[in-house]
């Protein structure tokens, strides 16, 4: 019994929130009463009033009160006109309805999309065939996709000479990209003329921008995607194939031909080198003859026996020089005797005097015969004397 009574406890008993809650505030509401009561003399309505005004008057002019964070700018306008740019940092200016003021990010690339859509989630983009297909000048469709990405260089302008800065732009970038691409052919658009398509896009809005004082800047023009439509994308492959092969050919034709030019060239070079080597070597030998000749004229008319009977032995040394045969006269009444000898051993003093000898009895018997004036006219050369 006694255990059963000590583990018994009484539950604790809920607090009464809202009966707290009205206790307090009628406690509070006393005090005030009795507060305002016995200072009641303070408490006039002029005074109340007063102090009203001053709160508010404090609280308007506590609104002025701005912040403008880094790449942005703020635009003031004083009862709808322009008044003023101000830089980053904290600033003030005249409470509203007197003046306003717009943040403008100036820093921010802002882009527009014409001919596509991009879900940005990896797809494929949607093409909008109402703005990327256009008209190229050899009477060919293409389907163009552009993506113009551009920022504020000037709020002021931004805000105040464009109603609607973007879709004037898209609309202005759709018609200059339709005037450029219609001025192109489709073979250029869809090759080698991409960049230069885009620098003259980027240009032309620049300009017409510009022109609108529109306070935007042009930072720059990509060319997504251009391809021919997708009924006729089979036949555009084929013929780009056989374009790639015409080119190859060509290239082929032509390094062929730069390879065998140099060389006819270098042979035509080689050939008129030696047909000029050739004609200063005779021109040369020719004149070393005559030369020769005219010298052995003059040895000729000096001495006329001795200088024919040099020649005749000189022309037949050169004659039987090219023979291995040796003939040896040994008299009329001795026998013959043949040597086929293939290098006979020469003695150069003894061939020196023997031709010497030779011709100088031959000239001698000559002279006996005939006498040296006849034998001298009868072998003069034809040529005259010089």
């Amino acid at each position: 019994m006694s255990s059963e009574k000590h583990n018994t406890t009484k539950p604790t008993q809920q607090p009464d929130w809202k009966f707290e809650f009205e206790k307090h505030w009628k406690t509070c509401y006393r005090k005030s009463v009795g507060y305002f009561t016995s200072h009641k003399n303070q408490f006039s309505l002029p005074k109340i009033a007063g102090v009203a005004c001053g709160g508010l008057s404090l609280i308007w002019l506590a609104s002025g009160v701005y912040i403008v964070d880094e790449g942005n700018r703020g635009v003031i306008t004083r009862f709808g006109a322009y008044s003023e740019t101000t830089q980053p940092g904290p600033h003030w200016h005249l409470p509203m309805p007197i003046e306003k003021v717009a943040i403008v990010n100036v820093e921010q690339q802002r882009f527009i999309e014409v001919g596509y859509r991009d879900s940005g989630r990896g797809s494929k983009a949607a093409s909008i065939a109402q703005e990327s297909l256009m008209l190229t000048t050899d009477e060919n469709i293409v389907n163009v996709h552009l993506a113009v990405q551009y920022q504020i260089n000037n709020a002021r302008d931004y805000l105040f000479n464009v109603k609607n800065n973007e879709a004037t732009l898209k609309q202005l970038t759709e018609s200059v990209e339709r005037a450029v691409i219609g001025a192109s052919n489709m073979d250029y658009v869809l090759t080698e003329g991409r960049s230069e398509i885009v620098a003259r896009i980027k240009n032309d809005i620049q300009a017409a921008m510009d022109d609108y004082k529109a306070g935007i800047i042009i930072a720059s023009v990509n060319l997504q995607d251009a391809q021919p439509p997708e009924e006729v994308q089979g036949a555009f492959e084929d013929a780009i194939r056989a374009r790639e092969d015409k080119q190859r050919l060509i290239n082929e034709a032509e390094a062929y031909s730069n390879e065998i030019i140099p060389k006819a060239r270098g042979a035509a070079s080689r050939l008129l080198l030696e047909a000029e080597a050739y004609e200063a070597e005779k021109i040369a030998k020719a004149k070393g003859e005559t030369e020769r000749f005219d010298q052995l004229l003059v040895e000729y008319e000096k001495a006329p026996a001795i200088t024919r009977k040099r020649l005749y032995l000189e022309a037949r040394e050169k004659l039987l020089s090219g023979t291995n045969k040796i003939i040896v006269d040994a008299g009329q009444s001795a026998p013959q005797l043949y040597m086929p000898l293939q290098n006979p051993v020469s003695h150069p003093a003894a061939e020196s005097k023997a031709p010497q000898a030779e011709a100088t009895a031959e000239a001698a018997a000559i002279d006996k015969n005939h006498g040296p004036k006849t034998a001298a006219n009868s072998l003069r050369p034809s040529r005259s004397k010089p």
